[in-house]
């Protein structure tokens, strides 16, 4: 089981703060995004591979290679902008 934490935009779109997800395997940040598009909907158009997804594993910056194992969490948000 891991724990899914959805930030700003992504949280507000999704109607969710957080989740627990069972994944299967060997896994990866970028297997899981293609997890969560597969749900279709919002789900698809957030996580769609044109994207940019920023993902953090147990709070360190985690990309697409980044392995997964039971009990990490993963905090996904959308990219920050300033100005």
């Amino acid at each position: 089981m891991i724990e899914l934490r959805y930030f700003a935009r992504f949280r507000e779109e999704l109607g969710a703060e957080a989740e627990q997800i069972e994944i299967e395997g060997e896994h990866r940040v970028g297997d899981l995004l293609a997890d969560l598009r597969a749900r279709g909907g919002a789900w698809s158009r957030l996580f769609a591979e044109d994207q940019r997804v920023m993902t953090a594993v147990n709070h360190e910056v985690a990309d697409l290679s980044t392995p997964l194992k039971d009990g990490d969490e993963v905090a996904l948000f959308p990219p920050v902008t300033g100005g």
